[in-house]
């Protein structure tokens, strides 16, 4: 390709509101523009990029006996319209959430239409297990687009579904994906990390995350093991009650003291010796009291789940009042008509000091389950830095990250309600079992460019780079060298690389920079200099020093930097 005839031009400075590294550079470089808020097009430097990624998924994907198909982006409602069958019980649809509840790994209108499909196409057991993938574009109501491809209304994805006769099937096959998305990832260029994730009520997963300060997801990792869990998964140890015997409930009168800060300056506790009590309530009022150690927070998304994806609000005053609560002396002892649900750190301490359900008054000696009984005891705790892993001990480390890909297994959620069954090898009807992943391949080419590049620009990874040389022709206005230039770059062609060829009639600084910019691996530039030096200018794109090939040299020179690693930056 010339450049003098390539579709999109590079900038000299970002635009304003670009902050991060990859939003910058992407625009700056002629990859991509934005149409709208959250909207982006890609220019054919970026798309380039995109169907190299998309060319090594379905690679992968073939590997693993994968069979590229296309569902069709009907809304639920249509799709039931259309069908007929599938149950509209919003309680069976599986809503993968990340912990801001934007994305879905698998949109229930996908997981749907292949579970209708399925239930007509596959009918034994000896047709299992299936692999099927999609690279679809996709849209979301994102309330908060920026950060360039980071977060945006509109991306593309790739997405793989699979259906298994068991359980035994679905975890292997799973094992192998999450092997699989991690060398994607990799093969980009990417450092990532798999890591512990919630998809959806009673269903853990996997989410693959770059580590990276402008990412939107938090993380949190060990010190000392391996473990690694999403904001939305991540444990910790909560520690053991002491032998302390239990002491009688008292009542004390705790007046003005309405927070757990408050209450245990006032009685002389540290707040771990506190109970709090938090207020939610669902669509219809029904109000449910969150119990927790004082000094932990709850985890909204943990709660969520743990209730089977009920919509939950913080509850009002309005809401509290009619249930009989008193805001800031609050606590299950004694109370009644309402779901209880407590952290289990309930369990980790004893004595604690708790609300009287009165105004200006709480509880001294309060246990569990001694004093009040729950409807629902699990974890429901935040995890915050510094919290001792619940493998070894050490301390968590808490990081920003950009979630590129989710891995989960909504089993039969979908086959029971759509009645999507095989006969197994007795003749007996058994539900479809499912595993979901996906990539986002906007985010993916965006922590490409967060992790390769310098201040002059992008530093393609060779599996990746839009093209795999970019040839500089100086003083094109020589015709010994505007000859030679012409003859390298068919020399090139034929030798089968992707070249990009800067026959533009442009100062060296102007050139120098484009290239340093767009970030091929290999820049090779000829010019009167060169040619009386002996032949070529070779630079790559990841060093800083030039040296001179010879022609006759350059096409086994070019071949042994391009199968070089990438190096990271």
């Amino acid at each position: 390709m010339r450049l003098s005839r390539l579709f999109g031009n590079t900038l000299r400075q970002p635009p304003a509101d670009a902050r991060c590294p990859s939003h910058q550079l992407l625009l700056r470089a002629g990859m991509t523009r934005p149409l709208t808020s959250g909207v982006y097009a890609y220019l054919p430097l970026g798309w380039r990029v995109i169907r190299k990624i998309q060319h090594l998924f379905r690679q992968e994907m073939d590997t693993l006996g994968g069979q590229e198909m296309h569902l069709p982006a009907l809304h639920p409602t249509e799709l039931w319209q259309a069908s007929g069958r599938l149950e509209r019980d919003s309680a069976s649809l599986m809503r993968l959430r990340d912990h801001s509840g934007r994305d879905t790994i698998l949109a229930p209108s996908d997981a749907e239409a292949l579970t209708d499909i399925a239930r007509r196409e596959i009918h034994s057991h000896r047709q299992l297990p299936l692999l099927l993938y999609q690279l679809p574009l996709r849209f979301r109501d994102e309330p908060r687009p920026g950060n360039g491809l980071l977060r945006t209304r509109e991306f593309l994805t790739a997405d793989a579904y699979s259906l298994h006769a068991s359980a035994a099937d679905l975890d292997e096959l799973y094992r192998q994906m999450l092997m699989t998305y991690v060398n994607i990832c990799q093969g980009c260029g990417v450092q990532v990390t798999a890591v512990e994730a919630e998809m959806g009520p009673g269903g853990a997963g996997h989410a693959l995350v770059a580590l990276n300060a402008e990412g939107d997801e938090t993380v949190f990792l060990c010190s000392s093991c391996d473990y690694a869990a999403h904001a939305t998964r991540a444990t910790f140890q909560k520690g053991q009650p002491s032998a302390e015997p239990l002491g009688q409930v008292q009542e004390i009168a705790t007046p003005d003291c309405k927070t757990i800060a408050a209450v245990a300056d006032f009685v002389g506790v540290p707040e771990q010796r506190t109970l709090k009590a938090v207020f939610y309530a669902d669509r219809w009022g029904q109000v449910t009291v969150v119990v927790i150690r004082g000094d932990l927070e709850v985890n909204e998304s943990k709660l969520i789940n743990a209730l089977g994806g009920t919509e939950l609000h913080p509850a009002t005053e309005d809401e509290l009042l009619a249930a009989g609560i008193v805001a800031g002396y609050a606590s299950p002892v004694g109370l009644s008509g309402v779901r209880v649900v407590a952290d289990d750190s309930i369990q980790s301490g004893v004595n604690f000091v708790a609300g009287a359900n009165r105004e200006g008054y709480h509880l001294l000696n309060v246990n569990y389950p001694r004093d009040f009984q729950v409807d629902l005891l699990t974890d429901i705790a935040l995890a915050r830095e510094g919290y001792p892993c619940p493998h070894c001990g050490s301390p968590l480390r808490e990081q920003r990250a950009i979630a590129m890909g989710w891995l989960a297994k909504p089993g039969t959620r979908f086959s029971q309600s759509a009645g999507a069954t095989y006969l197994d090898e007795q003749g007996q009807a058994r539900p479809l079992i499912m595993g979901a992943y996906r990539l986002i391949l906007d985010r993916l080419l965006a922590a490409i460019v967060e992790q390769h590049h310098d201040e002059h620009g992008i530093i393609w990874p060779g599996s990746v780079a839009p093209y795999q040389v970019h040839v500089v022709a100086l003083g094109l206005d020589k015709d010994e060298v505007a000859a030679q230039a012409e003859s390298l770059y068919e020399d090139l062609l034929s030798w089968g690389y992707e070249v990009l060829f800067d026959d533009r009639n442009e100062s060296a600084g102007v050139k120098f920079n484009d290239a340093d910019l767009i970030g091929a691996p290999v820049r090779l530039t000829i010019s009167a200099r060169s040619l009386q030096r002996g032949g070529v200018e070779m630079k790559l794109r990841r060093e800083r020093e030039a040296r001179i090939v010879a022609r006759n040299a350059l096409q086994t020179e070019v071949e042994n930097a391009l199968s070089a690693p990438s190096l990271p930056c």
